[in-house]
Formats: C-alpha cells, structure tokens, sequence
C-alpha cells in the first residue's frame, strides 16, 4: 500500500513527529492536529514505510497504530526501541484493547491513545512526549510547565514537589481541562519512580463488563477470545505510577476489587488461583466531588479513604485570571515559536474577562482557533469567537446546556460557514481562507454535516 509522504514545516526551527496510520482520515487529522501546535509531520500508512523514514530522518516522536496491513504497531515500537532509543513513541489502540496497550507500554512505549482518538488526549500526549528526557523541550524544572505566578499556582508547585518525596496515595481534584494529568505526570518525574512507566488510565472509557481483565490481567482460556495469557494496567505499571482518571466513574464492584489491590499490593488475573505482587503508586482524578458521592452511596467511603491520603487541587482558571497573559505568550510560543502574532488589546480583555468554564484546555483551543482564523499577525476580538453573552458576566452563561465539544463544533461550523460563504461555495477557496487542506475541509463538512 502506497501512502503519500506528507511533510509541514511552519516555522523555524520545529520538532518532528512521525505519524503511521493506514486510514488516511485519521491520519489527516492527527497531522492537522500538531502542525496547529507548531510541530513538523510526516505521515505513513505502513510499517515498510515508517521504518524507511525512520533511516532516512530523525524524529522527536513517533505515534503509530496497532493494526497495519504489513505488521503491528509493537513492530516499531521494539525498531524504535532498538534504533532510536531517544525517540518517544505512543500507540493508537482500538477501544478496550488493553492487551495491547499493555503489550506496547512493556516494549516500550511511553504511552498510549484509545479510538476513537481524542484530540485533547492527544495534544495532551505530545506535549508530555516532548518533554521527556532527549526531547527539544525538556526543560530542567519540569514544574515551570504549570505556567502562572499566581497564589494558588505557587501553592500547586510547592504542593507538587513535596507529594513526589511521597509515595502516598494521592486524590487530584479539579474541574475538567484545569490540568490535573499535567500534575500527576510531573509528581511521577520529580519522584523516585521516575524511572517507571506513568500508566494513565481513563476509567469511564471502560466497558464495565472488561474492567477487571483490563486492570488485572487475565490467564489464557479465562474466557471467550483469551487466547494468551495478557498482563493488566497494574503490571504495566509495576515499579512506576498508575493514574486513574475520572475514578468516580467505576461501578461499585470495581471499587471492591480495587481497593483489596491497593491494600494488598496483589493483583489475580481474571481465571487464575494465584495472587501476584505489584508495586506500584496511585493518583486518582476526578472533576466530581468525591465527598458527595460518598455521602450518596455511589462511591465507597473505605476507597475514598484509601485513595484521598492527600488532596491536591487544581484551581479553575477563572480563580487565577492574572495567569492569562503568561498562559497566553506560553501557548503562542508553542505553536509558532519565536515568531507568534500578538493580541490586539481588545482581544486581551475579553481573554480577561472571560469565564473559561473550559479552563486552561478551553483557552488552549481558543487561541489554536484563533490564530487560523486570524488574517494577519494580530488577533482581534472578532478571532477569538468569544459572543458577548459569553462573556465572563456569569460561569452559568457560557455555553449554556452544551457540552465543551458542542460547543467547539459549533464555533467550528460557524468558521466553516463565513469561509464558504466569503469563497462563494468553493470549498477549496474556502480552505485556504482557514488555512487547513481540501481533505481537511472535506473531512470536517462531513463530520459536521455541513452540506
């Protein structure tokens, strides 16, 4: 299979990300994706072909799926592993495959994505990537990456550096988008598990009935389909730190099972007599309030115990709006370098007066937004797609009922829309007013069904 070799380079100097996928829309997507955060691509559809770039240049990091008409993912991984030992690589797995990720996460692999893929995972995954050690952003105090001067980001950072000398367990409060994985990672980095695998799990994205093989591992024969005996999330994370996301999602029978692993510090794998040790550290997050749910009986209060040693919370944006303008330069910085267009004044105050029920991830998306909107090298009001009733007047204003996603599609549709409307109907006109291609267009019209 032929796949045409696709190569951005927007600015300066940048780092470049290989990108092996066999479906051309994904790869479309995770390309546009990260030349938005100012990265350089190349994309293949084959091992053959990932390999052959892999000799031919050098990558800052790689993403690659599990599934390609030539091999599997865990091929590069152990190439890359061997090879370019400095190279960060992350795997795109189908839903509720943890075999596989776990599979990958041994051979290597620092991380991993589920599909459908979410963008915000993903900008979340390269910019950890990196940020690993090799990388062209480390940065010798990994805490500077939680941007702000702020009293209650002094508080985070300080907080930070004293959970790493831990090895407590430790509760990351926190409302969606206010940076709770970014923490979690950074007190894996500044701790003595340093040199384990940060395992981060999403728990509501779990189909209840594969919970238990997923996070204990199971024997082959154990069921339908075990045909080999496969480790879980707690092996993978053996020696390192096991980050369980949205813990408030986990039925009640999950938390039973769990909690008798952390006391016990063994796992049984699903159709096996015998119990393993496991050595691992856990960071739970969740933008519910734990204490309610307990109180409501939807959570046990012997887990929220065992997990809520010690609490960190992640101040909402709007409690820190002096972060803006830092927060602003930082994220600016990232996608274009040492060149980045300014704010006009106008578009600083409505940043600043800006409820952000989105948080820092909703600002991220905003200005991303923004700077493909934008005409020249100054962002105007009109770029930000902030309407004046959503304007920092009240929390409650903001996107009304719709959900955050909702809520970008329809600022995207509503791009999308003045586009072909100034292009007169030519799609392709209309592309290049965004600044995307004919197959990015095309590809969101139809998932926007945009006719």
């Amino acid at each position: 299979m032929s796949v045409a070799r696709t190569e951005r380079r927007p600015r300066g100097e940048l780092s470049r990300v290989l990108v092996i996928d066999d479906e051309a829309d994904i790869r479309e997507l995770i390309d546009l994706t990260l030349v938005r955060m100012g990265l350089a691509t190349e994309c293949a559809g084959s091992v053959a072909e990932a390999r052959a770039a892999l000799d031919r240049d050098s990558f800052q990091l790689c993403l690659t799926d599990m599934r390609l008409p030539d091999g599997d993912g865990l091929e590069i991984v152990r190439f890359i592993a061997e090879h370019h030992p400095q190279t960060p690589v992350a795997v795109i797995t189908a839903f509720g495959s943890a075999e596989n990720a776990v599979a990958a996460l041994k051979a290597g692999a620092f991380d991993y994505l589920a599909k459908p893929v979410g963008l915000e995972q993903l900008r979340t995954l390269v910019k950890s990537a990196l940020r690993l050690p090799g990388g062209e952003q480390d940065n010798d105090n990994p805490l500077q990456l939680l941007i702000g001067e702020s009293p209650s980001m002094q508080q985070v950072r300080a907080m930070i550096e004293k959970l790493a000398r831990s090895q407590a367990p430790i509760y990351i409060s926190g409302e969606s988008g206010s940076g709770k994985e970014l923490a979690a990672r950074l007190i894996h980095t500044r701790s003595a598990r340093a040199s384990g695998a940060f395992v981060p799990v999403n728990c509501g994205a779990i189909p209840e009935n594969l919970m238990e093989s997923e996070f204990f591992g199971y024997r082959k024969g154990a069921f339908t389909g075990a045909d080999a005996e496969r480790d879980g999330f707690f092996h993978a994370a053996h020696g390192g730190t096991l980050f369980l996301d949205e813990v408030a999602d986990l039925p009640l029978a999950m938390q039973v099972k769990l909690l008798r692993a952390i006391q016990e510090k063994r796992v049984r794998k699903v159709g096996s007599v015998a119990e393993e040790p496991v050595d691992v550290r856990i960071i739970c997050a969740t933008h519910k309030n734990l204490r309610d749910l307990v109180d409501k009986g939807a959570f046990r209060q012997d887990l929220y115990y065992r997990l809520n040693v010690i609490e960190l919370r992640m101040p909402p944006l709007r409690e820190r709006m002096e972060d803006i303008v830092p927060l602003v330069e930082a994220i600016l910085r990232r996608v274009f370098g040492d060149t980045p267009p300014r704010l006009s004044a106008g578009a600083l105050k409505a940043l600043s007066t800006y409820s952000f029920p989105g948080n820092v991830r909703e600002l991220e998306n905003v200005l991303e937004r923004a700077t493909a909107l934008c005409s020249g090298d100054v962002i105007e009001v009109e770029d930000l797609h902030l309407g004046p009733e959503e304007m920092a007047g009240s929390e409650d204003r903001g996107r009304g009922a719709e959900t955050l996603d909702e809520y970008l599609n329809r600022l995207e549709r509503q791009a999308i829309l003045e586009a072909l409307q100034k292009a007169e109907g030519n799609r392709t006109a209309a592309a290049r007013l965004l600044g995307v291609t004919f197959r990015s267009m095309r590809y969101r019209l139809e998932r926007l069904g945009i006719e």
